[in-house]
């Protein structure tokens, strides 16, 4: 019985098109340090020992449960190959939360780290969260990276660390729930101290922007126009009989080119 419940949970989660809220993630690292298969681990919890080296970007969609919100992950892979870099700093943009991880068994893509870091704060928003995580835990004998420089790499930039194996997994799903709760706590601590002029509380045009409205006798429709002519005055040395009627109004072609009424 409680199989069953559980496997419904998880249908639930795959398939549940409603959520509070939408996070974007990205996966940033050098090539061959897992992210793909960290990515799978915990999108369908699957793990193949195959390596297929990412083209460009790819993402997966998982709906997850934290705080009593339904949250939407937007989770993108990305190559680490420095010829897609253009490619991938262009989904920086909008992201809320990067997972930035190097392989314990490969000192450059620890080296790396830094660069990684940089592109992050260069192409993506002040307020995107990030993890530190090193990856393949499971294979001890051949790390070359100690989890304590990995420690002191993340307290000089800022950021949380975890050591994971999506191969074994360990801390797969715990990095991404780490990840989405500093999320919303950035989110909570935004709106709180928020300030009407920088959340952008101003909507539309308010009174002091507000044209001031037209003084009378101004042409509202179509450009400015010259009024009618008066009739002109009979000639001085001219008498006027009563029967006889006024001298015609001129016509509107005297007016000139700019047509028009005015109200």
């Amino acid at each position: 019985m409680a199989s069953a419940t559980d496997s419904r949970y998880g249908q639930k989660e795959s398939s549940d098109q409603n959520f509070d809220y939408m996070f974007k993630i990205l996966i940033i690292g050098n090539s061959s340090v897992g992210k793909t298969s960290f990515l799978f681990r915990y999108a369908d919890d699957s793990f193949t020992p195959a390596f297929v080296s990412t083209v460009g970007i790819d993402f997966k969609v998982k709906t997850i449960y934290r705080n009593d919100k339904r949250i939407k992950l937007q989770i993108w892979d990305t190559a680490g190959q420095e010829r897609y870099r253009t490619i991938t700093t262009a989904y920086y943009r909008g992201a809320m939360g990067f997972i930035l991880m190097y392989d314990i068994t490969n000192e450059e893509s620890f080296n790396a780290v830094q660069d990684w870091s940089t592109q992050i704060k260069t192409y993506s928003w002040d307020n995107a969260q990030v993890l530190l995580v090193g990856n393949k835990c499971d294979m001890e004998d051949e790390r070359v990276v100690s989890s304590e420089k990995g420690r002191q790499l993340a307290e000089h930039l800022g950021f949380e660390f975890f050591e994971a194996s999506a191969k074994d997994n360990i801390n797969v799903k715990q990095t991404f729930e780490r990840l989405v709760d500093i999320i919303c706590e950035k989110m909570s601590e935004s709106l709180d101290t928020a300030d009407p002029a920088v959340t952008g509380a101003k909507q539309g045009p308010q009174l002091t922007d507000q044209q001031a409205p037209p003084a009378p006798g101004l042409c509202l429709l179509g450009p400015a126009s010259p009024p009618p002519t008066p009739p002109l005055p009979p000639p001085k040395n001219r008498s006027v009989h009563p029967s006889l009627p006024p001298p015609p109004a001129p016509s509107p072609s005297s007016w000139g080119s700019r047509g028009g009424f005015c109200c």
